[in-house]
């Protein structure tokens, strides 16, 4: 049969390259809108923020309108807050990851609920765990305080670090945990000494995501630690936090408190960027 010098693909082949190029311009176009919003972002908050950004600023507490206050007060709650809460949420996430992983396989109901909660928990609006600390912790007490404040961020950071712990130990091999085992080492030791050491990198990845996350978090500290406009450290008392002088400088008349919101915005925007760009960075080594 000879051979055709005409030949063109056929209707099927044709139509499946012009719907591979739509697809391909659509997922192009929404990449460069997603990253567009990204800029646009960033350089509103830079171009507002950074004429509010001095030392003064990073040094002083929150004041008054006109008294040329800072945000050193609510810089020092944040951090307290959000560390005080990783150091909750951290080790009870990862006991749970590694039960998840290692102990709650198939059959086991108990792990199935567990995987549940901690599903809800994910997808819960932050201000419910607000009103849940709400109502747990400072009405028992009398008062808000910067304790209620990290024990509301480390709910929020909880199954976070829990599924990411056990969807990263899931994917050590089998036959680690069976080289561990053949060389006479105890479960628990198999555990922590290989399983959780090869997954480290991941589980690190889920730690530093939910610190991002915490950082960020406005509704829950309004029903938890409230604010404070002088320096306290006490966890007992009302603590200052960026997210809260935020939400109560942005709507003011006073110029200067626009300007401070403006700069706070600034500050937590680049912490939690800087956060994800270092677990871009460390899952890639």
């Amino acid at each position: 049969m000879p051979a055709r010098d005409d030949w063109r693909p056929s209707r099927k082949a044709v139509r499946r390259r012009v719907c591979n190029n739509l697809a391909t311009g659509a997922s192009v176009m929404a990449g460069c809108i997603l990253l567009l919003v990204l800029v646009s972002i960033l350089w509103t908050l830079l171009r507002h923020g950074l004429e509010g950004l001095s030392w003064a600023t990073l040094t002083r507490t929150m004041g008054p309108p006109g008294s040329g206050g800072g945000l050193a007060n609510a810089i020092i709650g944040s951090v307290i807050q959000t560390g005080l809460a990783l150091l909750m949420a951290a080790p009870v996430g990862l006991m749970c990851g590694i039960y998840l992983s290692e102990y709650g396989r198939k059959g086991n109901y108990f792990a199935s609920g567990v995987r549940f909660v901690a599903d809800v928990l994910m997808s819960a609006p932050s201000i419910l765990i607000g009103l849940f600390i709400y109502q747990l912790l400072v009405v028992p007490m009398g008062h808000f305080s910067g304790l209620a404040g990290a024990l509301a961020l480390a709910v929020l950071a909880l199954p976070l670090i829990v599924r990411t712990t056990e969807d990263m130990l899931r994917l050590v091999p089998t036959a680690m945990r069976e080289a561990g085992a053949a060389l006479g080492a105890a479960r628990w030791r198999v555990i922590i000494f290989l399983c959780l050491r090869s997954a480290r990198k991941g589980v690190l990845t889920g730690i530093l995501l939910a610190l991002a996350r915490m950082g960020g978090e406005t509704a829950p500290l309004l029903f938890t630690s409230l604010g404070n406009q002088t320096m306290s450290t006490a966890m007992n008392r009302p603590m200052a936090s960026l997210p809260i002088a935020i939400y109560q400088y942005a709507g003011a008349s006073y110029e200067d408190w626009v300007q401070l919101a403006w700069t706070g915005a600034l500050l937590v925007t680049f912490g939690v960027l800087l956060i994800n760009i270092t677990v871009r960075l460390s899952s890639r080594h």
